[in-house]
């Protein structure tokens, strides 16, 4: 369905291009002065002098995304290796082991990670980015368990996590998660910079403002929907487990469940980028981050109404304990379905989004029209053609799989 919707904007898009290439850029309506007629391109061909612009904030979304990528690996290696047999479903403690093994043994993933996305930002403050990657989401989520814990204590329940066991989770932080984390930014860090097809203007572009869907707040409710709709129903058995003391299982269907849902989570993140865009606003990157993460709304939407419906606490403890742990774990949800887009798209856009389309007919990316120069009157332009549809399906089929791709072609060593 995404590559359809994407083939077709592309197809119209260049149709577009190639009327007013052969048409002298008259006026497609055909009424009025020839001259009159001439305007400049629009979208995504406007914006490809500001597409690696390094974004604001670029040093909290790197450490986001580093944590992200951590808490990805982390959530596959788990539900593979329950899925798989190896941990025991009837045996909680188990499983919560070996989510906590696996996080503080990845530190490296997550290091690296936010180390490579922000050199691709042209960032400067890497001492704070190595203290931050380990320490900023890991203390928030720590302050938060045990502020939700203190209130376990204060009413002496048998429930509570034992100091011990806190002091045990902070010194696998920090002998193991830290240094690993430090370790991976380094090597990010020593490693070269990637080489973007087109260099960024010294002056920025101005953006036109966004209407609909295109603003931030409807884009992430339009896309937020469909990763959701792909993990409600294993949404619902995880929560009953969790709450209604029940076992879960089925860990096969889950890790196809994750599997959809990072398939369409790119895939829908994928769309909106490519029509935020053709708006010719490049500001893409929080966006891309916001909008794959933006089904953390609909959990946390999901958790109240399962709380509404199924569940009911005989104290204000146990509703707090339930809203506060809904709340931690949406927080976590948003970073790891939006942690890898943003490096995804710094990968694809200089390996295949929308340069590739030049391939057979454009030598050189000067063939792109520079800003404010009009399509025909560019020196090259002229002899780029786009009728050749097969590239079209082939660049929608490159957007829908990108993710295999980019990992085949080891263009994210990490991902």
């Amino acid at each position: 369905m995404v590559s359809t919707i994407l083939v077709r904007a592309l197809r119209k898009d260049i149709a577009r291009y190639n009327r007013l290439d052969q048409l002298g850029l008259d006026d497609l309506s055909g009424a009025g002065d020839p001259e009159d007629g001439i305007q400049e391109d629009s979208g995504w061909k406007l914006v490809h002098g500001d597409i690696f612009r390094p974004p604001k904030h670029s040093l909290l979304l790197s450490v986001f995304v580093g944590n992200g990528a951590q808490l990805f690996v982390m959530a596959g290696f788990t539900i593979a290796f329950a899925a798989v047999g190896f941990l025991s479903p009837s045996n909680r403690g188990s499983l919560a082991t070996a989510m906590i093994m696996f996080y503080a043994f990845l530190g490296f993933v997550g290091g690296y990670a936010s180390s490579r996305t922000y050199k691709a930002f042209q960032g400067t403050k890497w001492k704070q980015l190595f203290v931050l990657t380990p320490a900023a989401v890991p203390t928030l989520v720590f302050a938060t368990f045990f502020l939700l814990n203190f209130f376990v204590w204060v009413r002496q329940s048998s429930g509570a996590v034992p100091f011990t066991t806190m002091l045990i989770i902070i010194g696998l932080w920090f002998i193991i998660t830290m240094p690993l984390s430090i370790a991976g930014s380094w090597i990010g860090f020593k490693q070269g910079q990637r080489d973007f097809p087109v260099k960024t203007n010294q002056i920025p572009r101005q953006i036109p403002p966004s209407q609909g869907y295109l603003r931030l707040v409807p884009s992430m409710f339009l896309v937020g929907v469909l990763p959701f709709g792909a993990i409600f129903v294993e949404l619902y058995f995880i929560m009953n487990s969790l709450w209604s003391t029940r076992i879960y299982y089925m860990f096969g269907f889950l890790f196809l469940s994750f599997g959809l849902l990072v398939v369409t989570s790119a895939a829908v993140t994928i769309l909106m980028i490519y029509f935020l865009l053709c708006a010719e606003n490049y500001h893409w990157q929080w966006r891309a981050f916001a909008s794959s993460g933006a089904s953390a709304g609909y959990v946390f939407a999901y958790s109240l109404l399962y709380w509404a419906r199924m569940l009911s606490f005989s104290s204000f403890t146990g509703g707090l304990l339930y809203l506060g742990y809904s709340l931690l774990l949406s927080f976590l949800w948003f970073l790891l379905s939006g942690k890898s887009l943003v490096y995804l798209f710094l990968e694809a856009f200089a390996a295949l989004f929308p340069f590739d389309m030049f391939k057979s007919t454009c030598t050189d990316i000067s063939c792109l029209p520079s800003q404010g120069q009009s399509a025909s009157s560019h020196v090259g332009f002229s002899s780029c053609e786009f009728t050749d549809h097969s590239r079209l399906i082939k660049l929608g089929y490159y957007c829908t799989t990108i993710v295999t791709r980019c990992i085949l072609r080891r263009r994210m060593p990490l991902f």
